[in-house]
């Protein structure tokens, strides 16, 4: 059995980040499923249910570990601490620690994942391995999956305190507009706000 290992979520300034394992002995069956990338479905309405779509079907066909790893625990990874890669790594450890003996385990990221070999050796860590591994792909798909269902549930109650939510919570204008227009109202920052993320985008924009 091979697993494929990715991520959803690391760039936000909201919410948290999904980092997914898919483990499977057939990753043609995968292909026929029409699992590809997860970005390459592009981000609207459309390309959510058909994530969706193969997320369900992959449960049934795969064996699916993930991890939700809050906005709080990213800030303190980040603000002092060892830091977001280190943070994906022990994800990812935690996930590889539920499933069966692999054969094969492909992570996306070569820079962020090539130390884990050293604990499992079967493990390659390669960039871009959500376009040419089907299993890594499923994974980013899982990810994605949980993501979106995550934001949608978190724009729905930004409309229930009067704001419209849009950007997917990545440090774009809708989103930091929809930051300092929560900040105004109540004087504090939303929920679930990296403010790690935060400083980092006021200080790029001062310059």
């Amino acid at each position: 059995m091979n697993a494929g290992l990715d991520e959803a979520g690391r760039g936000p300034v909201i919410g948290p980040m999904f980092l997914a394992l898919c483990v499977s002995g057939s990753p043609g069956e995968l292909t026929e499923l029409g699992v590809a990338d997860s970005k390459s479905f592009g981000s609207g309405e459309a390309a959510r249910r058909e994530r969706r779509r193969i997320c369900h079907e992959l449960f049934s066909r795969c064996e699916l570990r993930w991890v939700q790893i809050p906005a709080s625990v990213i800030d303190a990874h980040v603000d002092g601490g060892p830091g977001l890669n280190e943070l994906e790594r022990r994800g990812a450890e935690c996930l590889l620690r539920q499933v069966r003996p692999l054969e094969r385990i492909v992570a996306d990221g070569k820079t962020l994942f090539s130390s884990l070999a050293g604990k499992y050796p079967q493990l390659i860590a390669v960039n871009g391995a959500d376009r040419d591994y089907p299993e890594v792909a499923a994974a980013s798909i899982v990810a994605k999956t949980f993501r979106d269902d995550w934001m949608q549930a978190y724009e729905r109650f930004a409309r229930s305190r009067g704001f419209e939510l849009r950007g997917g919570g990545y440090p774009n204008g809708p989103t930091m507009t929809f930051i300092e227009e929560w900040e105004h109202r109540f004087g504090h920052p939303p929920p679930h706000l990296r403010r790690s993320w935060k400083f980092r985008k006021r200080q790029m924009e001062l310059f």
